[in-house]
């Protein structure tokens, strides 16, 4: 065996919570001393925490005063740099990371510097509920297309730079696909074109004598995974009714589609999105109406629970491409 020294492995558990409030996205933020946000954040403690999901609720609730309600494990996030500086030789930092839903907002929230963010915030090429955000032709799609023509024939990758730029951001007649957001990141990071890769020493950021403002920077790889959570949601929307851990127990057909519309980025023609609430048999009303409208009374509707017993894959399964 050999006698080099192995660096040691400690592991994490990292937190992409989602809220909605006022029809936006939101995402639970814990701020630290060097003034970039990042997602909450724990040891996991094998002597304490029977599980990884375990260790997950109790310093959350702990920390941040929330008892999370549905939580699905993401990914194992352990690239090297991810918590390391220069000549840093400690422990490597490998983190679990989870996405977990919750509904509460308006409270108070336990842990100091914590506090709801809107999730485009980080993020600002992903939404599409209005049109088209202009920082994708004015910034990205120009850095992007110099990029790719500095790419050598000998590359090794199945799908060349240029191809990976229009297929990911839609161009040249490929379609918009939402579920693609950590894709549209990575080709960013690649690219060299946020600071996360500057920071990680990525060569292609730091030739770059300045970046453009891609969004707000976070806390170690902590974007990366917030855009691996909203990936995993916006395609689960499509065969789980996760939606309706972000609701009340009583909505209406507009606070329901206004949820699914802030969750993928993009705007549902309003008939079309009720035709398809009403196929796929996801909600019952409840014979009340609601007066919080601001108009006309609306009908308040509840999650129909027996659908999960129906059939194996119950979602609203909305139009995926642009």
């Amino acid at each position: 065996m050999s006698d080099t020294q192995l660096t040691p492995i400690e592991i994490g558990l990292t937190a992409a919570i989602v809220a909605i409030e006022d029809h936006e996205p939101l995402i639970l933020t814990a701020h630290s001393s060097d003034g970039l946000a990042g997602l909450p954040f724990g040891p996991f403690d094998a002597p304490s925490h029977r599980t990884f999901e375990i260790g997950l609720r109790a310093w959350v609730e702990a920390q941040a005063g929330l008892r999370l309600g549905y939580v699905e494990q993401l990914y194992t996030f352990g690239d090297r740099g991810r918590h390391a500086e220069a000549g840093d030789t400690g422990a490597h930092m490998v983190s679990i990371g989870y996405l977990a839903l919750t509904r509460a907002v308006g409270g108070e929230l336990a842990a100091t510097g914590a506090s709801f963010e809107p999730w485009y915030r980080f993020l600002p090429w992903e939404d599409w509920r209005e049109e088209p955000p202009a920082i994708i032709a004015r910034d990205i799609i120009p850095a992007l297309t110099l990029w790719a023509e500095e790419e050598t024939p000998e590359t090794t990758r199945a799908l060349p730079r240029r191809d990976r730029v229009r297929f990911y951001f839609g161009l040249d007649g490929a379609p918009w696909d939402e579920e693609r957001v950590l894709d549209r990141y990575e080709l960013l990071y690649e690219a060299g074109l946020i600071e996360e890769a500057r920071r990680d020493g990525r060569p292609a950021a730091l030739a770059r004598k300045q970046l453009p403002a891609l969004g707000t920077s976070m806390r170690f790889d902590h974007r990366r995974i917030l855009a691996t959570a909203i990936a995993r949601l916006r395609a689960k929307l499509k065969y789980r009714p996760v939606v309706f851990e972000l609701l009340t127990a009583e909505f209406t057909l507009t606070e329901l589609q206004y949820t699914v519309e802030a969750i993928s980025g993009r705007h549902l023609h309003k008939q079309n999105f009720r035709r398809l609430v009403e196929t796929e048999a996801l909600v019952e009303p409840t014979g009340v109406m609601s007066t919080q409208t601001g108009g006309r009374p609306a009908a308040l509707y509840r999650f129909r629970r027996d659908v999960l017993q129906e059939r194996p894959a119950p979602g609203l399964r909305v139009r995926s491409r642009r």
